[in-house]
């Protein structure tokens, strides 16, 4: 396993007359011809805004300059029910549109397969997030061609850490397969384009359409084998446009709804309440730094009694006159789950430094907030012919609350075993959805779930803060870490303290 959890991916292509030559780990394969597909009714039309042209990279690395690109066009209504007639059996079904769902739709869509997606809100949607693009995001968007679409969003070229009256700002990382740059960018803007992407690649995006129910395997509704999801053969769904009932049918169903996820629990998956679990509440706000070149957070948040409490405050600026502010709370075993993160984010807007211009009054709106379930606590995640992606498997990153790149990760992976499943493999690579998951992040994930039960205590947080904001080295190695940007190729300070973090977290038993 390369360290740092860097997954790799090989994709499958639908059979074809002449084979595409296989770019190699990482590297999708050239896009076959696409199979037929059933007719559709005129008036149904695709999501399907065209991303601005990637931008291509100068000597150095460095981007070459791209033009601003347009706002994006606001998705076509969602098809007709009959854009997915129920006597069609699509390759794939992908229950959600975020980052998961249209990761995994683009790159099976981009291979050549028959792949439909139900998202129950219409883009452009509002979702609750810190919105902030690391390095792994931004990799995941190149690779999907959507380079040049992120030229119009807030650059930012690292993070500022900030506690007890302390800051060190630090570069992003040099990485052999990560950029050094990251942006901010909304969810509301990114949805889409995402969504849009996959469309363009060939899925059929059905928005405003909600699968309420799985449609099991054979002819009744038996669970599946312990430890495993049951076998289906698609969702009922409900159109907001006309609130009437249909079914889709599919080989394979990826479950890609959200933390929440309504459809992963009727299936039976549930979240280990001895792993981690973030809390976050985040807001715009109008202010005079919206085009700082770092992210901030800081990491000295207190409770209303003036406690230090286990989590961060966050700053991103948007470039447009906003920042995004919010404040994260890592809740261990039921610990701390009692805080109130709206007083701990009125708190942390009073104590904020006041250039960032934080007040009452340049809130753009009220606050919103969600649960953020982490390190692969949710299961099951495989079933016969379905996967769990993204938030709904709890692939938070539990060091630092990313999601999205995770999203990103884990729907590419789940598109890559299931067109090996689709070209023949079947169960088998189902089923190594699983292994790949573990060789990316398991042992990863162990290590954050011991840094999390380590400052779940706030004396060792206080001490660990303290010590580490006195040196620039060590916040440069916990960043690397923290952001699993470790390198493959050379054992430097933060490969080797992984190393020997990874190698206690073996040895003690996994409390979780």
């Amino acid at each position: 396993m390369p360290r740092g959890g860097t997954p790799t991916y090989h994709l499958a292509v639908p059979p074809t007359p002449s084979d595409p030559t296989d770019g190699g780990p990482g590297t999708p394969p050239a896009r076959p011809a696409r199979p037929a597909r059933p007719a559709k009714k005129a008036a149904v039309t695709k999501a399907a805004a065209a991303p601005a042209a990637p931008r291509t990279r100068a000597a150095g690395g460095k981007a070459a300059p791209a033009r601003k690109p347009t706002a994006p066009r606001k998705a076509a209504a969602s098809p007709s029910a009959a854009a997915a007639a129920t006597d069609h059996v699509h390759d794939v079904l992908v229950i959600g549109g975020g980052p998961s769902g249209s990761s995994c739709a683009y790159w099976l869509a981009d291979a050549g397969w028959d792949v439909v997606v139900v998202e129950k809100k219409r883009f452009p949607r509002e979702k609750t997030c810190g919105d902030g693009l690391t390095p792994r995001s931004v990799r995941q968007l190149e690779d999907m061609g959507l380079a040049g679409a992120l030229a119009g969003a807030h650059e930012f070229r690292g993070l500022r850490s900030c506690a007890f009256g302390m800051a060190i700002e630090m570069q992003w990382p040099a990485h052999p397969s990560f950029p050094s740059v990251g942006y901010v960018i909304t969810r509301h803007d990114l949805d889409q384009l995402v969504a849009d992407r996959a469309a363009k690649a060939g899925a059929t995006v059905l928005q405003g359409t909600e699968a309420v129910a799985p449609i099991p395997a054979g002819a009744s509704a038996a669970p599946g084998a312990r430890g495993r999801l049951p076998a289906l053969e698609g969702a009922v769904v409900t159109s907001k446009d006309d609130r009437g009932t249909r079914e889709i049918r599919a080989r394979y169903v990826v479950v890609a709804d959200g933390s929440n996820s309504r459809f992963g629990r009727a299936l039976g998956t549930a979240r280990d309440r001895d792993y981690p679990l973030g809390m976050a509440l985040r807001g715009y706000y109008r202010s005079p730094r919206h085009d700082d070149p770092f992210i901030e957070s800081h990491l000295d948040i207190r409770d209303a009694s003036g406690n230090v409490v286990p989590g961060y405050g966050w700053i991103f600026p948007l470039g447009d006159g906003r920042v995004n502010v919010g404040v994260g709370l890592l809740s261990v075993q039921g610990r701390w789950k009692g805080v109130n993160t709206s007083q701990l984010m009125d708190a942390f807007v009073d104590f904020a430094p006041k250039s960032w211009g934080l007040s009452p009054d340049t809130a753009c709106g009220p606050a919103t907030g969600g649960k953020l379930p982490m390190g692969l606590s949710v299961g099951p995640r495989v079933g016969p012919n379905v996967l769990v992606v993204g938030d709904a498997s709890g692939a938070i990153n539990p060091f630092n609350g990313e999601g999205i790149a995770y999203g990103y990760e884990t729907g590419r992976l789940a598109a890559a075993c299931l067109g090996r499943a689709l070209a023949g493999a079947g169960s088998e690579a189902v089923a190594d959805y699983e292994t790949r998951l573990e060789d990316a992040y398991g042992l990863y994930y162990l290590v954050a779930r011991d840094f999390v039960k380590l400052i779940s205590h706030p004396a060792l947080m206080r001490a660990c803060v303290r010590t580490g904001m006195h040196s620039q080295k060590v916040m440069e190695t916990l960043l690397r870490i923290m952001a699993n940007l470790m390198r493959p190729d050379e054992l430097g300070t933060a490969e080797a303290g992984y190393k020997a973090l990874a190698t206690l977290a073996r040895l003690v038993p996994d409390a979780r």
